[in-house]
């Protein structure tokens, strides 16, 4: 008897917007998996217990929040061959113009603080709800003259249509490994 294909969708929040978006993620991605956990990564939360990983944080200073960055060290060092999806949650929504390059930019920047050698299949940046009250008058401008805006940035089309990308993948490697790596997916599921 095999033990179920297990996700998680693990995240940081700062203030639950990114929480928000991994439920959503979650609930797209229930097809193609037996099992699909979404809730705050943490020391408690053992990454080997998983088929795949979708991981996601806030994003402060360009940087993940420490328990994500934590969560991601431990489960790069213990799933090396587990599939593992990144997102990010920030102030400006990925688009055309200066805030879409800056969103770029602060991509490449959270992905220098991730572990050494590891890589996700996919990073992605979405934009989440801004909120300006208690921002000093500087930083409101520098943020507004990159183009940010206040409010509710989250895109839910994009984020749900990039799950069902997650989705489909985890289905095809479910149900047809093709590679040895897929073999090792499946044979080390139904051994723990």
């Amino acid at each position: 008897m095999t033990e179920s294909f297990r996700v998680l969708v693990g995240y940081a929040t700062a203030a639950g917007s990114t929480q928000e978006i991994a439920e959503r993620i979650a609930g797209r991605l229930e097809r193609a998996a037996d099992e699909v956990v979404v809730r705050p990564v943490g020391p408690d939360l053992d990454p080997a217990r998983f088929n795949a990983l979708v991981l996601g944080s806030a994003v402060h200073g360009m940087s993940w929040l420490p328990p994500a960055l934590d969560f991601l060290r431990r489960a790069a060092s213990t799933t090396g061959h587990c599939p593992t999806w990144c997102f990010s949650v920030g102030g400006l929504a990925p688009g055309p113009g200066r805030a879409g390059r800056l969103s770029g930019q602060e991509l490449r920047r959270i992905e220098q603080g991730f572990p050494t050698g590891f890589r996700p299949l996919e990073h992605r940046i979405f934009g989440g709800v801004v909120q300006t009250a208690g921002v000093p008058w500087y930083g409101r401008l520098f943020w507004r003259a990159a183009g940010g805006q206040p409010g509710d940035q989250r895109d839910w089309p994009a984020i749900e249509a990039w799950a069902d990308t997650i989705a489909a993948e985890l289905e095809s490697r479910r149900t047809a490994p093709s590679s040895r790596a897929d073999r090792s997916l499946i044979s080390d599921a139904e051994g723990r």
